[in-house]
């Protein structure tokens, strides 16, 4: 028996062709489609009032809340490594200042986060729709 070889008229192979894969998802063109479609000026955007207004509100309860934040997690390091005494006092059982304070500071981390989020809800997020209405997104 005799190997046959398949001729180049019977099979054809659009990927040696040319040496490359075949193209299965074209996403350079969508890409460019959505390009041309959104074309803001961004510069103008955060540099207009609207935005001003939004990224100082946004400061107004950012730097406060995370300085606050490090103060106490400070307070809490420092009291841990000099304040050995006071950090041993037992208030109930086994349970002593410096676990109650550790405690403490996973729930103010999540009482943070509640908050921002809240504030957020209320005060940023409406003015947020307002510059993308104006910026036409």
């Amino acid at each position: 028996m005799q190997n046959v070889v398949p001729s180049s008229s019977t099979t054809r192979n659009p990927a040696g062709e040319t040496g490359q894969m075949p193209v299965l998802f074209d996403t350079q063109d969508e890409t460019q489609r959505a390009r041309k479609r959104i074309q803001h000026d961004y510069i103008a955007i955060q540099r207009g009032p609207e935005f001003q207004s939004l990224r100082s509100r946004f400061r107004r309860f950012v730097f406060p809340m995370s300085a606050l934040f490090v103060v106490w997690y400070l307070v809490y390091v420092l009291l841990a490594a000099y304040a050995h005494g006071f950090m041993s006092i037992r208030v109930f059982g086994e349970i002593n200042i410096a676990m109650i304070m550790g405690v403490l500071q996973f729930v103010s981390t999540g009482l943070i986060t509640w908050a921002y989020l809240r504030f957020a809800k209320r005060r940023l997020d409406p003015e947020v729709d307002r510059v993308r209405q104006q910026a036409g997104v």
